[in-house]
């Protein structure tokens, strides 16, 4: 059983697609849960938000890995972050009925870091999409994202331009990194910061529709 605490918003009928939502650094389950009503006001989808699974002294809510530089997670919470969120995906599948090839992993921030993780791991299955929101293709020792045939996967990326938490070089590192690679990337920049962009929801909302088509 995964050891992971999580929320659904279950759909209206028969689920057409699965949509798991990471939340960023210092919140917790319910951060994103609003959203599933925003991208997926049809009920089409499940949608399951995690809490990641650590507490930090001295630091609100929960987090996905220790932050020793912005860009490289700390090899060993992040291995157990992935591999605590790959047994979650797998219990959802098997309760859920839907499969990963219907299955979009997304999330914001860390959060993102934790849907490429689990979505480019080379003994994971993969999604048929990630929506990156506000963060990047982690470098981590000991692992390395696995792109060859993966490249199915489409990928939304929504960054903002003036990010002083997660510069949006990150961004075009991962969209430059998946477009060599063969990946359909949708790419979008935002004159913001360390958020999510309203503006963008619409094309979010459209992209997700289109993903999980059936």
């Amino acid at each position: 059983m995964a050891s992971l605490t999580y929320l659904e918003r279950p759909s209206s009928g028969e689920p057409e697609g699965l949509l798991v939502l990471h939340h960023g650094r210092g919140t917790d389950e319910r951060d994103l849960l609003p959203l599933a009503d925003v991208f997926d006001a049809d009920r089409r989808l499940h949608v399951v938000t995690p809490r990641a699974p650590l507490r930090l002294q001295g630091s609100p809510g929960y987090h996905w890995y220790l932050v020793p530089r912005v860009g490289y997670p700390d090899p060993e919470t992040f291995e157990a972050a992935r591999t605590a969120l790959g047994q979650l995906h797998d219990e959802l599948w098997e309760r859920t009925g839907v499969p990963p090839e219907r299955t979009v992993l997304g999330g914001f921030s860390m959060g993102t870091v934790m849907s490429y993780a689990t979505a480019l791991s080379a003994d994971r299955p993969a999604p048929t999409a990630v929506m990156a929101l506000s963060g990047f293709v982690p470098t981590v020792e000991g692992w390395e994202p696995q792109l060859a045939g993966r490249e199915t996967i489409r990928v939304l990326i929504s960054h903002g331009s003036l990010d002083p938490v997660i510069g949006v070089d990150f961004a075009r590192s991962a969209r430059d990194q998946l477009l060599a690679a063969g990946f359909d990337v949708d790419y979008r920049e935002f004159e913001g910061g360390h958020n999510i962009d309203p503006r963008d929801i619409p094309r979010e909302t459209d992209w997700l529709q289109a993903v999980t088509s059936v």
